[in-house]
């Protein structure tokens, strides 16, 4: 049984910026303190979320070494770390341990993809030259591959390898996932419309955009499930379910974005090539976060 980096709710932390595009750290401190304040379980640095792909290699490993000395070791800080360079995604993930992360969150290679014995060389490569645990991340929407169950089975089998982030969609193959996989591979939900149906096949918790937002909520969902309260865990997600699927109205991270400025964040808009939401799509997540009381 391995020791799971953490359990609850994961938020994939926004990257604020300035006007001209350069990363606002003022923000971006006060954004951490704001989840240690609010009951966030771990902070997911440098992932989609935070627009990890226009990042330089420098920003990336400057955001997660500022985020870590904020944190003070208060919660986990896990650092993305994927790509679909096997060597340049252990390059990142040396420099990322370097600073301080205390885990990393590495994507499925991405347009080159891979076969499934691909994923396991390319992910057993890095797990075994690095003194970190690795959180997985499947996400074929984004990649256009997909971890099978049964290599899952092979990779948990890997000392550092302790969890995933699934976000395919696919309940049945995470169901079998976690029969096959047991206590040697955490599951995290990588979508936070299936945060409940995750957790009641024996979920860790969630890796969240949402939390961006609702950081309690999505704790709480968790932490009442685990708490055997799993009525009142049911009655908040259906609650606020309407927030996760309107922060996912657009591309991710634009409208989670487009949010954290309306309720009172300095967050800036996203890099190229994301752009802002439109009107019609800024119009019905105002009226979402007024509808739930979250506006500035």
């Amino acid at each position: 049984m391995k020791k799971e980096l953490f359990t609850g709710s994961a938020v994939a932390l926004v990257t604020p910026m300035h006007a001209d595009g350069s990363i606002n750290y003022d923000t971006l401190g006060k954004l951490v303190d704001y989840h240690l304040q609010n009951g966030t379980d771990a902070i997911v640095a440098c992932a989609t979320t935070g627009e990890s792909p226009v990042l330089s290699h420098e920003e990336h490993c400057k955001v997660v070494e500022f985020i870590v000395k904020r944190v003070a070791k208060k919660i986990p800080v896990i650092a993305s770390s994927g790509s679909n360079n096997t060597a340049y995604a252990l390059e990142l993930s040396k420099d990322l341990q370097s600073v301080g992360a205390d885990g990393l969150l590495m994507i499925t290679p991405y347009y080159n993809k891979t076969s499934q014995v691909g994923f396991v060389k390319h992910f057993t490569y890095i797990a075994d030259h690095v003194d970190l645990p690795i959180i997985l991340y499947n996400i074929p929407s984004r990649t256009g591959c997909n971890i099978m169950p049964e290599t899952y089975f092979e990779l948990s089998k890997h000392p550092n390898i302790v969890g995933t982030k699934e976000a395919n969609g696919d309940l049945a193959a995470a169901a079998k996932t976690a029969a096959l996989c047991g206590e040697n591979l955490a599951i995290y939900s990588g979508e936070d419309n299936l945060t409940l149906p995750i957790l009641s096949i024996g979920g860790k918790g969630v890796i969240s955009t949402s939390a961006n937002i609702i950081p309690k909520v999505m704790s709480d969902i968790c932490h009442l499930d685990f708490q055997g309260n799993e009525k009142e865990s049911r009655q908040l997600f259906l609650k606020y379910l309407d927030v996760m699927n309107t922060l996912f109205i657009d591309v991710n991270p634009m409208p989670v974005k487009a949010a954290m400025n309306m309720v009172g964040w300095d967050c800036g808009k996203c890099r190229l090539p994301l752009t802002e939401i439109s009107k019609e799509n800024e119009a019905k997540l105002r009226q979402t976060l007024q509808k739930y009381g979250l506006l500035a």
